[in-house]
């Protein structure tokens, strides 16, 4: 009886001389610290800290958006019920769903910089468009307790 089939296929490593691959890059599974490091596309940002820098920028900018668009008044409707504003909530949740998702592929590269621009840019974002520090009260909302009936039921 053969059980060569629950074999694991050999590793790349093992199967791939420097002739065949020159430009192997190691693809990290734990987090690590470091500017030399591939974030969503192959070669990017290399090995220039400018261009790590500018990394951190977008992934932070990219988190920013998202929460930016997550809280959005057109994401939230209100008393709109038209097509035109049900696919103007469709398209502002695909796009910060998109955005979301390219964040996470970039938290993916395991770099702990990219890791902490990320969380960093979802706490701003937040902090800017969905609490309450930076809210104007609106008009319509009482500012004042309302008055006890005397009722202690």
């Amino acid at each position: 009886m053969d059980h060569t089939h629950n074999m694991p296929p050999p590793s790349p490593s093992s199967s791939m001389t420097n002739q065949t691959k020159p430009h192997m890059m190691m693809m990290h599974m734990t987090f690590f610290w470091g500017k030399n490091t591939e974030v969503l596309f192959s070669g990017w940002p290399g090995t220039s800290s400018g261009m790590y820098a500018l990394c951190l920028i977008v992934v932070f900018l990219l988190a920013v958006i998202a929460e930016w668009l997550a809280h959005s008044r057109i994401l939230r409707g209100g008393d709109a019920t038209s097509r035109a504003a049900g696919i103007a909530q469709t398209t502002v949740y695909t796009l910060k769903t998109g955005l979301s998702y390219i964040v996470m592929l970039a938290v993916m590269s395991f770099n702990g910089g990219v890791f902490i621009v990320a969380i960093a840019g979802y706490a701003v974002g937040f902090l800017l468009f969905g609490s309450t520090a930076f809210k104007k009260p609106s008009h319509d909302q009482k500012t004042t307790l309302p008055q006890s009936s005397g009722c202690v039921c």
